[in-house]
């Protein structure tokens, strides 16, 4: 009986020695991405914030919140997983125009661009006062057509709604660049 006691608490011994030295995966949280992946809770805010061990990390929505007071994209939205045929939606200040519409360009995670169009501003036939020459938010359209290879190294992109700038004077330049994911 004492033997098999002795061998039970040598057993029990090995194991727990195997798992206390049993090399562990080390966790290096950097961002918010890495955090969420974690498991850790998300906090509902906007951006979106995570902390993990202490630190908090924020989700990158680009520039969004800087340029809300001159355009605002309703589709797609920061980080939102987008598909070809992508039709954009928002509303711009009649200044961010220039005969009723703005270049928008679609990069790969690489900064080249995949896609490029026009956003036009969507007036109301039925409101002869209906005009994008205002200070006031005008709706918008555009419809941007892309293709991304399949063995891409990121599935990240950015799209940029560039304020139209007939100027060409760089003091006038603007533009709105949010973060996409590609399907």
């Amino acid at each position: 009986m004492k033997k098999i006691f002795y061998f039970v608490v040598v057993i029990v011994a090995f194991i727990f020695l195997v798992w206390w030295f049993e090399p562990r995966e080390i966790v290096v949280v950097t961002n918010f991405n890495e955090c969420v992946k974690t498991g850790n809770l998300v906090m509902e805010s906007y951006p979106r914030q995570c902390q993990y061990q202490g630190e908090t990390f924020t989700e990158f929505i680009g520039n969004e919140l800087e340029k809300i007071d001159l355009v605002r994209l309703d589709n797609p939205r920061p980080n939102q997983i987008i598909t070809s045929p992508l039709t954009l939606r928002g509303e711009a200040r009649g200044y961010w125009f220039f005969e009723a519409d703005f270049p928008v360009v679609l990069t790969d995670w690489d900064g080249l661009i995949i896609a490029q169009g026009i956003a036009s501003a969507v007036l109301d036939p039925n409101d002869p006062e209906s005009t994008w020459m205002t200070e006031d938010f005008v709706p918008f359209e555009a419809k941007l057509t892309f293709r991304v290879e399949k063995d891409v190294y990121s599935k990240k992109g950015t799209l940029i709604l560039q304020k139209n700038n007939p100027s060409g004077l760089s003091e006038h330049d603007d533009a709105l660049e949010i973060p996409v994911v590609f399907e």
